[in-house]
């Protein structure tokens, strides 16, 4: 774990899923709760069903089309924000993200939440975790028409809340998000061990990694 120069971080930007909330809900959406409805509605074996999402999951990953429930409804044709609310108990905050939030939030930093998340996605999230009043932004990027993974961002976010990259921590789970905030210039880089808490910790490769939020607030 790092020991964070807070005197050099006026600006702290978080990712949802992964990073503040465990991403077992959505993985397990995404690879179980979803196939098997498809299954059901086109009347197929769920191994076929994973057979014919799959080449459609890798041609839109890391697209703003990925992230958008209005996209995969109208793919799918079938409401994926009311197949989300079937499982929305498993929604929940990854172990301390609440203390960490509520401390850097005291110690007078900006805390902005920056989401690929679909905005109907970011509500159903925010109606069952209390997360909206730490943060004094709640961006999707699809407010900008274009996911983290893109440069341009980047740019559209720095043009819209004013930022210092280099005096900024950004928290992501996504290792190709954290390249292209480090390529825009941001100083502050963490990946996370564990995003799901019914996975083991992975690589992070050359990012430091959370794996306690209480212990990223030394020194704060």
């Amino acid at each position: 774990m790092p020991v964070l120069a807070w005197s050099t971080i006026d600006t702290v930007l978080l990712d949802m899923d992964g990073t503040l909330l465990d991403l077992h809900f959505d993985n397990h959406f995404w690879l179980e709760q979803l196939p098997q409805r498809y299954a059901e509605l086109h009347g197929i074996s769920r191994a076929m069903a994973e057979l014919e999402l799959q080449p459609l999951f890798e041609q839109h990953a890391g697209s703003l089309n990925w992230y958008c429930l209005d996209f995969w409804s109208r793919e799918l044709n079938f409401s994926v924000r009311e197949l989300k609310l079937e499982t929305a108990h498993l929604i929940a905050l990854r172990p301390d993200a609440d203390t960490f939030l509520q401390a850097i939030k005291q110690a007078g930093k900006r805390v902005i939440l920056i989401t690929n998340a679909h905005r109907d996605s970011l509500s159903l999230k925010l109606e069952r975790v209390e997360l909206a009043p730490y943060f004094e932004r709640l961006i999707s990027s699809h407010d900008y028409g274009y996911p983290k993974e893109n440069p341009q961002f980047w740019s559209a976010l720095e043009a819209d809340i004013g930022f210092s990259p280099q005096r900024s921590l950004f928290i992501d789970d996504t290792l190709s998000i954290l390249r292209s905030a480090r390529d825009f210039g941001v100083a502050h880089l963490l990946a996370v061990r564990q995003p799901d808490s019914r996975k083991g910790p992975r690589d992070t490769e050359e990012f430091a990694a959370v794996e306690d939020y209480r212990a990223l607030l030394e020194g704060l």
